[in-house]
């Protein structure tokens, strides 16, 4: 079970990393967009980031409903299942912000990218004290 815990947690790490540098990436990739014209080095980065994580999310996933199943569901388990379902959540809004991209179409204001961004801060922290409190 050690080996299923160091799997969970390694790729929970990756997706998380993807979570938080993709709407920030979305960001200079749309001033590079409007310097450039065109697709350039910068959304190519985002997207390859984007699909790379997307298998870590599966796997992360996936290795964290084993152990909760190991577990026996305590009560905290389904706390942190919900948050885990929020911040995939915005991982798929993610996903839709860089499709429009690939497209050339950068609807949202930097503020917005930035608040965006911010939001998984604090689903993640949550997750955390789930995970490290164990509240019920």
């Amino acid at each position: 079970m050690e080996w299923v815990k160091i799997i969970h947690i390694l790729c929970v790490m990756g997706w998380m990393t993807s979570i938080f540098a993709v709407p920030r990436a979305l960001i200079y990739w749309k001033r590079e967009y409007d310097r450039l014209g065109e697709f350039g080095p910068l959304g190519d980065l985002t997207v390859r980031l984007y699909r790379f994580s997307a298998g870590l999310a599966v796997i992360a996933i996936a290795t964290g409903l084993w152990l909760a199943h190991d577990l026996g569901w305590p009560a905290w388990v389904h706390l942190k299942l919900t948050l885990v379902a929020l911040l995939a959540g915005h991982y798929i809004w993610t996903g839709k912000l860089v499709i429009r991209a690939k497209r050339g179409e950068f609807r949202d204001s930097e503020l917005f990218l930035r608040i965006f961004n911010e939001i998984s801060v604090f689903v993640a922290i949550a997750i955390l004290w789930a995970v490290v409190a164990k509240p019920f």
